[in-house]
């Protein structure tokens, strides 16, 4: 049994992302030992593609902005995946055809354009109820970000979108370091996290930190109009509170994973498994 692990382990880091398609689907990649940091799944044919994200440590946080003081060191002990793009029009549409996502049926999209652009005018009651019923599809636990998950993998560099006058369809600017796309300035997302104006008292394992106001959830990532964007500025909004520049983006806790494959590297970049002191 040992032998073979190590086997598939060799395997694994031979094989470059690109080896399997995106709509490799978890069991299968777990079956074959391949799914490691970089490697894109989707559980089904219009579920979100989904990247995994490897452990590490980054500083969350800025002195420049003082909803982002103090800068604190966190540690992602686990791999966990994230969503390549932000949650489209054209999934939310299958979650209204499944049944699921009843409480907002046709978002508004501005006239900007539906299918593969960003949902927007959710709120994030309506984007848990999308979490919950990609849950129930899959048999997997599908969630929103905390706003610590979100930071660390917005560190790891990103096309900012200035100017664009609109979002576009996802996936219009390069990926990031870990793959993800489109973190800063297409839409704002919605994190699990009730609001909390400072950094006193937060987790420092990567966890949803609740508590503080929760009249509030956080939003991260800005637009395509702000005029700053940066993973550190942090942004609020009432729950039920709907945005024409506002959507969401998810993630999902792996299986547990054995000690010797938290370790395998990254290939091409220094996060998996170390210090992620984020994009300079």
């Amino acid at each position: 049994m040992a032998l073979r692990l190590a086997f598939v382990l060799l395997l694994g880091l031979a094989l470059p992302s690109s080896a399997l398609a995106e709509n490799e689907d978890y069991e299968k990649l777990v079956e074959a030992e391949l799914l490691r940091p970089g490697q894109a799944f989707r559980d089904c044919s219009d579920c979100p593609v989904m990247v995994v994200v490897p452990a590490g440590n980054f500083v969350m946080g800025s002195t420049d902005f003082v909803f982002s003081k103090p800068p604190h060191q966190v540690t992602i002990r686990e791999p966990f995946a994230v969503g390549k793009y932000e949650v489209t029009f054209a999934e939310w549409e299958a979650c209204v055809a499944g049944g699921g996502c009843t409480s907002n049926r046709w978002p508004d999209d501005r006239g900007r354009g539906r299918g593969r652009r960003p949902v927007i005018n959710v709120t994030w009651h309506d984007a848990k109820e999308y979490v919950a019923w990609l849950s129930r599809r899959t048999g997997k636990t599908y969630r929103l970000l905390s706003e610590a998950e979100w930071e660390y993998v917005a560190q790891a560099g990103a096309t900012k979108q200035y100017g664009v006058g609109r979002a576009l369809e996802v996936g219009s600017f390069p990926a990031n370091q870990f793959g993800l796309h489109d973190l800063l300035g297409n839409v704002t997302e919605w994190v699990e996290d009730t609001w909390h104006p400072h950094y006193q008292g937060a987790p420092d394992d990567g966890s949803t930190w609740l508590g503080g106001d929760t009249s509030l959830r956080g939003l991260r990532g800005g637009f395509w109009g702000s005029r700053t964007l940066h993973p550190a500025i942090r942004g609020r909004a009432p729950p039920d509170s709907t945005n024409g520049a506002t959507g969401f983006r998810l993630a999902t806790t792996l299986y547990p994973l054995t000690a010797a494959r938290r370790q395998i590297s990254w290939p091409g970049t220094r996060f998996a498994g170390r210090q992620h002191q984020g994009a300079r």
